[in-house]
């Protein structure tokens, strides 16, 4: 096979256009290549097969070109390129192929630091994965202060970067770069890099203002041409113990986020290791051989499969209604001002720019909360993440008050309140005789019926279910509960309103703790099952560490409360009582008072305390972790086929897609459904797949 063999029938093309360019102050000609795609700012450039070899014959043609003295590379405005095509990545179907993929990148790629004249990369916004590995390639690189998408985020999605990034940044910027850009950020939630920070780290050799940037760009690569300016570069340690003290604590990181489930973290730090001693030649091909042999992992379509929901159905939510049927807000209320409230409050006032008002029973709560939102604005400001005049605007639209009545002209109004279904009824009531009749009146609810809520309202159709997840900053998911007599103007009010949130929305049946609690419920009901009947505490807690899951059980439980558990665990007791048993050991837990089941040591290691240890009874059924993981992933299995079959969201995606945004689930496992389908789970519990074949898994050859 030659590369000409390779191609992708859907490829959106992004096309490099060539143009000569005369430097300033005579510094010479230079060839100034821009990629584009023609669809303005809606798809970003990415490289396919074919756009690869569009790249490759306007550098051919630049070198051919008499006389210039230099070439450049940059993109269309505030895009360099987002990378690899994925969708052609995805249909690759023997490894031979991958291979070729993998060798005409570099090819291409690679000419940029082999010409007869030095190469500039102008990284003029989003370069992610193969965009950041054009200016890699370069001689020289310069980055747009306004870039907010630098990274090389391929190992979150299974793969390493495979065309130049794994060998050219740990010799650019260093072991210690490489593996914070390659590895940590890329298991962090797939962190991006700002313009000044890729100059900063030695990625860029200069950042420059936004504003005529690329004439900025050519300007200063006159001046390197002439001399004027002399390049700088600190030379990476070459010492083997401090490089392999950078790769050793990259794999203490991989460890603590995937648990050596995921090979592609441990795949990334062996080339950046080799990196210290290898030529470029022989780096880029252990890079071809390593991209060949992910490509055709399923941990590689499992995390195509994740990164499809989280940029397209996630925002093409199923279900949702006409967003023409949305109603204007203007004014927020939130019922409450403890800490989940403080947070919504918050938000709501960033992304919404409309006044938001807290209520509680007394002035010190109120107080408080309303001074946890000004202590988060000013921690902002003090990051630089805000101006002083977004602080400020910001700390005057939240106020609070301990009477309702200042909902009257509210028309959104959420409560964070006790779950207990009583008091939120009373809310409601209350709110009900104060707000206007276009008001729209939310729940922030995570396991009762908004529905049974709703009962008490004159018109139970304003009411809809808002159900976000702590901390709510940082998780993207939003379950919208529509109940029984929810309308359509509610519904929409809340989609639409979630996106201003720069949430996900997902729309969900009023059923039992909806999806994520439901799920993460029945794990841990499991596993506390396993504890009472004999299990030792530690053998059941890291029973699920080898799915690379972001956190074990008890480590869940200490983060959302033993109290808060039991109440949802309860609730769900009351509904599916044979298979959410309550744990009289989480019980004793919930009223010795304890915070979970762990303490930790000043090494960060969980340990027992003896006075918990006291209150741990157990039966004489031990089992293994691998007994321990069969019986979770079976009932986890069970109770999805059941929440489909009752409607309690459209299609086995929308479950993937509130795991994966609300629960940490990890990219590689490609969502619940793909996981329990390639593991034979699915079949063997309920008899079918949850997806159709091919569907997340490597396609047929």
């Amino acid at each position: 096979m030659t590369t000409s063999d390779i191609s992708h029938p859907e490829e959106v093309v992004t096309h490099a256009y060539l143009r000569f360019v005369e430097l300033p102050a005579d510094a010479g000609t230079a060839a100034l290549i821009t990629l584009d795609n023609g669809h303005d700012h809606t798809k970003p450039n990415t490289l396919g097969p074919a756009g690869l070899r569009s790249l490759e014959r306007a550098i051919d043609a630049a070198y051919a070109q008499p006389g210039i003295v230099a070439v450049a590379v940059t993109g269309k405005p505030f895009v360099l390129a987002a990378g690899a095509d994925l969708k052609a990545m995805g249909m690759l179907t023997d490894r031979e192929q991958a291979l070729e993929v993998a060798r005409l990148g570099h090819r291409v790629l690679g000419k940029l630091g082999d010409g007869p004249v030095p190469t500039f990369g102008l990284i003029n916004g989003a370069a992610l994965g193969g965009g950041l590995e054009i200016a890699l390639n370069c001689t020289y690189r310069t980055v747009s202060k306004a870039a907010s998408s630098v990274a090389l985020p391929e190992v979150f999605l299974g793969l390493v970067p495979g065309w130049g990034g794994a060998w050219l940044l740990p010799n650019i910027a260093g072991p210690d770069t490489a593996v914070k850009v390659i590895v940590e950020n890329a298991l962090n939630q797939n962190r991006m890099l700002a313009g000044a920070q890729v100059a900063e780290l030695g990625i860029a050799d200069v950042a420059l203002d936004a504003a005529d940037f690329i004439e900025q760009s050519l300007t200063w690569a006159a001046r390197v041409l002439r001399g004027d300016v002399t390049v700088e570069r600190q030379q990476p340690n070459r010492d083997e113990d401090a490089w392999e003290q950078a790769v050793a604590r990259g794999r203490a990181f991989a460890d603590s986020k995937v648990h050596g489930a995921a090979p592609a973290p441990y795949t990334a730090l062996e080339l950046i290791s080799a990196a210290r001693t290898t030529s470029r030649d022989e780096g880029f091909a252990a890079e071809d051989e390593a991209l060949a042999d992910l490509i055709m992992t399923e941990e590689l379509r499992a995390g195509l499969y994740a990164f499809d929901l989280t940029q397209r159905r996630a925002k093409r939510p199923a279900g949702a209604p006409d967003k023409e049927l949305a109603r204007p807000i203007t004014k927020v209320g939130v019922v409450g001002a403890g800490l989940m409230a403080s947070q919504l409050a918050l938000l709501f006032a960033r992304r919404l720019e409309v006044p938001v008002i807290m209520t509680d029973l007394d002035d010190e709560r109120v107080s408080r909360g309303v001074g946890y939102v000004h202590g988060e604005l000013d921690t902002m400001l003090g990051k630089g993440r805000i101006s002083p005049d977004q602080a400020n605007r910001y700390k005057a639209l939240v106020s609070g008050s301990t009477d309702n009545s200042v909902f009257a002209d509210a028309d959104f109004v959420i409560e964070a309140v006790f779950e207990e279904m009583g008091v939120k009824q009373q809310v409601f009531t209350e709110l009900e005789s104060i707000v206007s009749e276009e008001c729209i009146l939310a729940t922030n609810t995570s396991s009762l019926s908004v529905s049974e809520m709703a009962s008490v309202l004159k018109a139970p159709g304003r009411l809809v279910g808002f159900h976000f997840f702590n901390p709510v900053a940082v998780l993207p998911l939003l379950e919208i509960v529509r109940a029984e007599h929810t309308d359509d103007a509610a519904l929409a009010t809340a989609f639409a309103t979630a996106k201003t949130l720069k949430k996900s929305p997902v729309l969900v049946k009023d059923a039992p703790a909806f999806v994520v609690n439901r799920i993460l419920l029945r794990v841990m009901a499991e596993v506390l099952r396993a504890v009472d009947d004999g299990t030792p505490l530690q053998v059941a807690d890291n029973a699920l560490l080898k799915l690379g899951l972001p956190m074990s059980p008890f480590v869940l439980l200490q983060l959302v409360g033993p109290a808060v558990g039991l109440h949802v665990l309860e609730s769900l007791h009351a509904a599916f009582p044979e298979r959410y048993p309550v744990s009289p050991n989480l019980r004793r837990l919930v009223e010795a008072g304890k915070p979970g089941v762990w303490s930790w040591d000043e090494h960060g290691k969980p340990y027992l305390e003896d006075d918990t240890a006291a209150l741990i009874e157990q039966g004489d059924q031990e089992l293994t972790a691998e007994q321990v993981r069969e019986r979770v992933l079976d009932a986890v299995a069970q109770e999805i086929r059941l929440m489909l079959d009752d409607g309690v969201v459209a299609e086995p995606q929308d479950i993937d897609l509130c795991m994966i945004l609300g629960a940490g689930w990890p990219f590689h496992l490609g969502g619940v459904t793909p996981y329990l389908d390639r593991s034979g789970v699915a079949e063997k519990v309920t008899g079918r797949r949850f997806l159709p074949a091919g569907v997340a898994s490597l396609p047929a050859s």
